[in-house]
């Protein structure tokens, strides 16, 4: 992308693409400076351990911009992130028999990773880096461009749906989990769990979630990534024999109840911290630990230390069907807790449709999760309106898939 020069207000602003050996560490202070997360929560500040790309720079094509000060002494005083890729966007009933469906897909771009520099905001440095990203976006051939922001982030939701043209499209749930110091029992004479391949959670994803909204088309990337730590799935006992025989002859024959996620690891690309709570805040969670550490046995489900740097992994592709999916699903989530425990996190998280019907089996807490909110824009008249018209104005389903690497 070329470097583009902008004055306004006698503020010279030049946009350019992130050169890491000019830019690193300036965009590490941005970073610093900017707090993420849902506010009146938790205000969390995120470490990218050195590498502004970790971010996107798994997905197929990425870009990153940075906005500079003009004149000898260049500033870094803004950043954004974004990436494309071909993701479901609705489905259609397949002729053959009228009763399956066919996913319908679309190129689709997501931005992420906005920051101004506290010192320069209300100055419109955010709304050139959005319309700069979106004009790379369309040179993808992108028909659509995404967000996710806190719902009361007002300052960010008026800037995409008044200033650049975005509609509230989704407003999936985040759900968080501390990591206890204890392992959490998994209840093994109830639940059987299986942990699939890669080829045999791509088949899974491929025949359960293609028709689900947003399923990434490259799923097959995301399964073998290093950072994908396995895909586990969970039936009960009683309907499942002792031996596993394969993805193919369990699709052809499932279970009444299963349920299913992937574990994916954000803590080596990038570390969280809360920071500005109360004195009081810190005692109580400092309190629960001693509590657990001196009487282990009851394994109270302490508070961890999430005041320093911390971890935390990721669940997705979650999902499943009938009537003790959330029971499974539970058991899964216990799973992905020791996982994470073993792995130093500090939080478990994952992210679901408001209505997902499996919501009710991942364990949570209230203070820790938020609601969130997806924004979407159609980028070009131009495009057709496809199988599904516009996607923009169609109506929740109910579960969405969400790409870990957008986390």
């Amino acid at each position: 992308m070329k470097t583009i020069m902008e004055e306004d207000d006698n503020l010279m602003i030049v946009i350019r693409e992130f050169d890491p050996q000019l830019h690193r560490e300036s965009v590490e202070s941005v970073e610093r400076m900017c707090e993420v997360g849902p506010s009146g929560k938790i205000s969390l500040f995120t470490d990218l351990l050195g590498d502004p790309l970790c971010r996107i720079r798994h997905s197929p094509s990425y870009l990153m911009l940075v906005a500079e000060t003009g004149g000898p002494l260049r500033e870094t005083v803004g950043l954004i992130r974004g990436c494309v890729k071909t993701v479901t966007c609705g489905r259609k009933l397949s002729h053959r028999n009228n009763t399956g469906s066919i996913p319908i897909a679309t190129k689709a771009a997501y931005l992420l990773g906005l920051r101004v520099s506290p010192a320069y905001r209300r100055r419109g440095i955010a709304l050139k880096l959005v319309h700069h990203m979106e004009q790379w976006f369309k040179q993808m051939g992108a028909e659509y461009s995404y967000m996710a922001t806190d719902e009361e982030n007002e300052a960010s939701v008026k800037l995409f749906t008044e200033r650049c043209g975005y509609n509230k499209f989704r407003e999936p749930s985040v759900l968080v989990n501390p990591v206890y110091r204890h392992h959490i029992p998994v209840p093994r004479r109830h639940v059987k769990l299986v942990r699939l391949s890669p080829r045999e959670a791509q088949f899974m994803y491929r025949h359960q979630f293609a028709c689900t909204e947003f399923f990434p088309h490259d799923i097959d990337s995301v399964l073998n990534n290093p950072l994908s730590l396995g895909t586990f799935l969970a039936v009960p006992v009683q309907s499942h024999s002792s031996s596993w025989h394969g993805i193919e002859k369990f699709l052809a024959s499932p279970p009444n109840s299963w349920a299913v996620l992937s574990v994916w690891n954000c803590k080596n690309s990038f570390q969280l911290e809360v920071r500005g709570a109360s004195r009081l805040v810190r005692a109580l969670a400092g309190t629960s630990r001693f509590i657990d550490r001196m009487l282990p046995w009851f394994k109270i489900p302490s508070f961890p230390n999430l005041f320093r740097p911390f971890g935390v992994y990721f669940l997705y592709g979650v999902g499943g069907a009938g009537p003790e999916a959330q029971h499974l699903m539970r058991a899964l989530c216990a799973h992905a807790h020791n996982m994470a425990r073993e792995g130093g996190c500090g939080l478990v998280a994952t992210e679901v449709a408001a209505c997902e019907p499996i919501r009710d089996g991942v364990p949570h807490w209230r203070r820790l999760s938020f609601a969130d909110l997806w924004c979407v824009k159609r980028l070009s008249e131009e495009y057709s309106d496809g199988e599904i018209g516009d996607w923009t104005k169609a109506r929740p389903p109910p579960s969405i898939f969400v790409d870990p690497r957008e986390v």
